[in-house]
């Protein structure tokens, strides 16, 4: 099982128009369905778990209450309420999407089960999520808030959920798709694309490594690549792919194992 282990992440950008707040992209949402679907029937080998951002859901209550920040007060936790109502109506339009393509899928949301630490996952029942890919059954995970030993709530990003699965799923790799083509080295301009980026090479490039244009209170793609690099560190096996899937079939090639995008590797 944890061999052929994918994580796949459908970014924010990606699924929504992250400049209009609560505006999810459904012909987008059911391309990308379609196309999971495709590489679960071709590959009856391949195990996937889906996460997804928040996009124009979460983020714009998040950003309003600061909610990633930490959670006490009585307002902000009407506003921890708030991002997890929005962060689940984008997973039911995900879930619609995928649904409808046949493809049977289950969603685990994180502030009903995970517990964290400054972040950081420390208590997770994954035990549901193991049945669920025994019986090929496809979990979904997403940026959600959750409940923090010392923060009292935070907004868990799909990365900050990933990084706890890879330690108990040990997954032979992470796809990250998004609306970029890749890791620019020269952000924004973007015309040189890093094909590859390795561990010590890193620190080189780390300059012109940009943030995100849009309101991202998880960071922008520098956090990315230096959450992946981490995760790469403890897991030399690992590999991370970040690309674009804006072009219809791209998420099929990367599925299926072609290189696309930006290699991150040890």
């Amino acid at each position: 099982m944890t061999n052929e282990l994918t994580l796949l992440k459908l970014g924010g950008s990606l699924i929504t128009d992250k400049d209009k707040p609560y505006t999810p992209r459904p012909d987008k949402l059911a391309e990308l369905a379609s196309e999971i679907k495709a590489a679960l029937d071709t590959n009856p080998g391949l195990l996937l778990i889906l996460g997804h951002g928040s996009g124009s859901f979460g983020h714009v209550a998040a950003k309003k209450y600061g909610t990633r920040n930490g959670v006490q007060t009585h307002e902000q936790w009407v506003g921890f309420s708030e991002v997890r109502f929005q962060a689940a109506e984008l997973n039911r339009f995900v879930m619609e999407s995928l649904v409808k393509a046949g493809v049977p899928a289950v969603s685990f949301p994180p502030s009903a089960s995970m517990i964290s630490d400054n972040r950081k996952v420390v208590r997770h029942n994954v035990e549901t999520m193991r049945k669920a890919l025994g019986v090929h059954l496809l979990p979904v995970v997403y940026g959600d808030v959750a409940f923090d030993e010392t923060l009292g709530g935070t907004i868990l990003s799909t990365e900050d959920v990933f990084a706890f699965l890879v330690e108990e799923f040990a997954p032979a790799r992470i796809l990250l798709a998004g609306m970029e083509a890749g890791v620019w080295e020269d952000f924004p301009a973007r015309k040189r694309l890093v094909k590859q980026i390795q561990l010590p090479a890193y620190e080189k490039m780390r300059a012109g490594i940009g943030g995100s244009t849009s309101t991202d209170v998880t960071g922008g793609m520098k956090a990315k690549v230096e959450e992946m690099l981490a995760l790469i560190q403890k897991n030399r096996s690992l590999t991370v792919q970040i690309f674009s899937a804006e072009k219809p079939g791209s998420l099929s090639r990367a599925l299926s194992g072609e290189n696309m995008g930006t290699l991150l590797t040890v």
